[in-house]
This record gives structure tokens, sequence and C-alpha cells, in this order.
């Protein structure tokens, strides 16, 4: 599992890193093409996690991740709502997300560190989540939010899934295949 895994953190890392990039370019230019980015990324969270729970045994042995992919598809329909009655409306259920996400992908890294290790950098991008989404919930009141500091949000959560990702990596370069095969089993 852990090649799996190593995989699924440099993918998110990869897709993050691109949907920032868009949102800093073509995404501030176009409010339709923002909007558009705005429903893709809790879309592809919920794809994620769905796909994450089921190549790790199932959605009830992983309800961290079935649960999150749930709210996440439920964040991309209420984001499709909220697109359309402004960044304020946005940066509520942005937030929102941000908490609930953020928390269950704490209580994954958690579940995992067990089995893996290399999960400090996802609890720590879980409880960063959060309180970015706390932070974003009261910024919605104040001046003029923008697509760019959600951007900064995807950039950080891409360094996280990237620095998982490496020490995965790392470790199964350095770690003797009797462990590795003892890891992929459990």
């Amino acid at each position: 599992m852990s090649t799996w895994l190593r995989t699924l953190y440099f993918t998110r890392a990869g897709f993050s890193l691109i949907w920032v990039a868009l949102a800093f370019t073509v995404g501030a230019a176009s409010p339709v093409i923002g909007g558009v980015l705005l429903v893709l990324y809790p879309a592809w969270d919920a794809l994620a996690n769905a796909v994450d729970a089921k190549r790790s045994g199932g959605a009830a042995k992983n309800q961290p991740q079935t649960i999150n992919a749930v709210v996440s598809a439920v964040t991309t329909v209420a984001m499709a709502i909220a697109v359309g009655r402004g960044m304020p409306a946005v940066f509520v259920v942005f937030g929102a997300w941000a908490v609930l996400s953020g928390l269950l992908q704490l209580g994954t890294a958690v579940k995992r560190w067990k089995s893996f290790g290399a999960q400090w950098a996802m609890a720590l991008s879980g409880a960063q989540s959060a309180l970015a989404g706390a932070f974003f919930v009261k910024q919605a009141g104040g001046p003029a939010p923008m697509l760019q500091n959600l951007a900064g949000y995807a950039a950080v959560g891409a360094l996280y899934f990237l620095i998982s990702a490496s020490v995965l990596a790392y470790r199964a370069r350095t770690t003797p295949a009797t462990n590795t095969s003892q890891q992929a089993g459990s």
C-alpha cells in the first residue's frame, strides 16, 4: 500500500500545483474560469478520497476518507451555488469545507501513522487546513476576498502532499526488502 499511497500523494501534489498556477493566471483574469476552478477543487478532493478509501481496503475500513469524499462532494454542489453569489459566499463554503476536510485528513493521518509513518506532514496539513478554514470564514466578511487567497491554501496543501510522498519514496528506497513487504501487507 505504501506504493499506492506515494503515488496518490504525488498525484494530489501535482493536481494542486496545476490548480494553483491556473488560479493565479487564467482564474484571476476570468471570473468564469475562476468559478470553474473553485468547483473543480472540492470535486477533485471527493474523487481522490473516494479512490483512496477504495484502494486502502474499502469504505467501511476507511471511514475518515469515505466521509471526506462525501463532504467534498456536497461541498462541490455548495460551491457551484456559492460561486453565483460572490466571493464572500465562496469563502464561507470553502472555509467550512477546509475545517471539516482538514479534521478528517488529520484523522486519516493519525490512523495511517502506525502502519506507514511519514504521516506527520499529513497530520500537520489537516490541522493547518482546519485553522485556515476558520480564517477563511472570518475573512468572508472582510474586504474583497479573492481566489488567490484560496490558491495560497492549495499551494501549502500541495507542499504537504509532496513532502509525504517524498518521505515515503525515500523510505521505500532505504528500507530493507523484508520491512517493505511487511508494510505492504498491513
